[in-house]
């Protein structure tokens, strides 16, 4: 693959965040404030500990990281999103990486977190050099932020983004949950929490989708057709009209513990 991403890297992915990167930036929700105390009791998170954010992106999750005091170590695949995220994160070791080839040596980390990523690497190789990174007793988290499919006019968005995701793993599928079990590690432990995102619907709506990976790998041609149909949604919907709106999310938690 070109653009020097990793081959084993998806093409929706490889593609789409190469031209996405700036719209992922402005238009995706941060965490709800109830993660901060989920990474300390479940992950263990404090000072004197080392996490590696494995597919880091541009960055977007690791401030919550950074807020419980550990070391933190950011591996991402895409060079223009870990310039976004060097950028705006220096005190991080940013490198360049793989879910299936970590530059790091064996136990050398005590928490691997995956944020709005491991669907991109659910498989028994990524999981196995999870484990080689992993210290013995590690633990293993996950994390999704999802638009909830409950509120109507959420669904009919949904609807518009959903018809042109072609092969590209996602976390609503459920496929990725087929990685596990898997040997050398406990019980997935899974934990929610609810969150708007608030702000333009430039930003929450149209910059969300635009930053989805196969949107942005789309002509330009088929993302407009898209964007109309969603700018046609705003105006259709009595909750949308205005110059601040709020879509409301659910974030998926999950932890696993290395065994031995």
């Amino acid at each position: 693959m070109s653009n020097n991403v990793d081959n084993k890297v998806h093409h929706a992915a490889a593609e789409g965040y190469i031209t996405g990167a700036d719209p992922y930036v402005r238009g995706r929700p941060d965490y709800p404030p109830e993660v901060a105390g989920w990474l300390r009791t479940a992950l263990g998170l404090a000072p004197g500990v080392t996490v590696l954010d494995l597919g880091a992106g541009t960055g977007k999750f690791t401030p919550r990281l950074l807020e419980t005091g550990a070391s933190v170590i950011a591996v991402e695949p895409v060079p223009q999103m870990l310039a976004k995220l060097s950028s705006a994160h220096p005190q991080v070791q940013a490198l360049a990486g793989s879910a299936t080839a970590i530059p790091l040596p064996d136990a050398s980390v005590d928490a691997v977190i995956c944020a709005q990523a491991f669907h991109w690497f659910a498989t028994s190789e990524a999981l196995g050099e999870i484990l080689r990174v992993l210290k013995p007793g590690g633990k293993l988290g996950l994390i999704w932020n999802l638009r909830d499919p409950r509120v109507d006019w959420v669904a009919k968005l949904d609807a518009i983004v959903n018809r042109v995701e072609g092969d590209t793993p996602r976390y609503y599928t459920g496929a990725w949950r087929k990685a596990f079990p898997h040997a050398g590690y406990g019980p997935l432990q899974e934990t929610h929490f609810a969150l708007g995102h608030t702000g333009s619907p430039e930003d929450v709506l149209l910059n969300r989708v635009r930053s989805t990976s196969f949107i942005a790998a789309l002509p330009e041609h088929e993302r407009q057709v898209i964007e109309e149909q969603i700018r046609t949604l705003i105006e259709s919907e009595e909750d949308l009209k205005g110059d601040v709106v709020t879509v409301p999310y659910q974030t998926a938690a999950f932890v696993a513990q290395k065994l031995v």
